[in-house]
């Protein structure tokens, strides 16, 4: 067999200060413990206070060398996929490389992607391997997404959380990665956005002007709008195809996959895609009750999750799938080697 590509180990970080459903009842004043659960089968979420992403993705970094015994010193690229970047410019991973003690003589760069990020820093990291620009990929998803959420607004608050994951992908004699599905629809990039901050619309006092709506949340311009029911119906219209795609161009099929994992984005979503996906309950991963819907980190904290498990245990596949803000998607096979 030719040069391939695989996953060998993951790491997660999570901030240290957890919000619970208990204290977000207290903030609000109108939901209950039990009905925030129901709604979003989240009970608690770490959030940042003062952590950029750039320490979230250090100490992801540093956790996958010690945890895995990883020689930093072999690392020959880093990508870091944030939708929350230090600086507008350089390049978060330019600041990652640096304080993880990475070579010089490396590639480093930010890629700006949310829920699908994962599937896409998998892809473009067994590119990189299969064309010879790389041998050891560190992949790292950071995202401190509940610095952009309104306090006051809980639709958004009680659905998000705060991570980092660190993966590293590395060349093989066994296919660990597998055929990419990979989508985009910029025609539904408002359901899911911060309108104000950037230079299509710089920061000024009126975008940071406060609005509620008819079910009391309130937001301004420079804060996370998600458009949720449109979100939902995307994924429930994507999911199907995208999961038919990757078993077609992967030569396999539900039957012949021990574990599913999709983009954690609330266990009510979550319920209707397998329930949609016909996937036996024994085969899919329900892992965010104790997270929250962690953006780009979802996917490898899951997998995390169920290899430590015990569950995911060398010789199986698993089918991930991600999709939302862009909008975008992508999936492929990931077989544990």
């Amino acid at each position: 067999m030719g040069q391939e590509a695989a996953v060998r180990a993951i790491s997660v970080y999570l901030p240290e200060r957890v919000l619970d459903n208990a204290e977000l009842v207290r903030q609000f004043g109108t939901w209950t413990e039990s009905k925030i659960f129901g709604k979003t089968g989240i009970s608690e979420r770490h959030v940042v206070e003062d952590e950029k992403v750039s320490d979230l993705a250090t100490a992801a970094g540093e956790r996958l060398f010690e945890e895995h015994g990883v020689d930093r010193n072999e690392i020959d690229f880093l990508l870091l996929c944030t939708e929350c970047p230090d600086h507008f410019l350089p390049a978060t991973a330019c600041i990652v490389q640096n304080r993880l003690g990475l070579r010089r003589d490396i590639g480093a760069l930010d890629y700006n992607l949310g829920c699908s990020g994962f599937i896409y820093g998998l892809a473009l990291a067994k590119g990189l391997i299969l064309g010879g620009v790389a041998k050891k990929v560190l992949l790292i998803t950071a995202e401190t997404i509940t610095r952009t959420i309104h306090p006051q607004d809980k639709s958004t608050r009680t659905l998000f959380g705060d991570a980092a994951a660190a993966i590293l992908v590395e060349s093989s004699d066994e296919r660990g990665i597998g055929e990419f599905v990979l989508g985009t629809d910029g025609s539904g990039a408002q359901r899911l956005i911060i309108p104000a901050g950037a230079w299509a619309l710089p920061s000024s006092p009126e975008t940071r002007v406060e609005t509620r709506n008819k079910w009391g949340n309130v937001r301004t311009p420079e804060n996370l709008y998600m458009d949720g029911p449109e979100i939902l119906k995307f994924s429930m219209e994507i999911a199907p195809g995208c999961m038919h795609d990757v078993f077609r161009k992967n030569g396999t099929s539900l039957e012949e996959t021990q574990f599913v994992v999709l983009h954690q984005a609330s266990h009510m979503m979550l319920e209707k895609l397998r329930d949609l996906l016909a996937v036996p309950e024994e085969k899919f991963v329900f892992d965010i009750e104790k997270y929250g819907n962690t953006v780009s980190s979802t996917i490898p904290i899951a997998l995390y999750d169920t290899m430590r498990s015990g569950r995911l245990v060398k010789g199986d596949s698993v089918l991930v799938l991600g999709f939302g803000v862009g909008l975008s998607w992508g999936g492929t096979i990931l077989r544990m080697v």
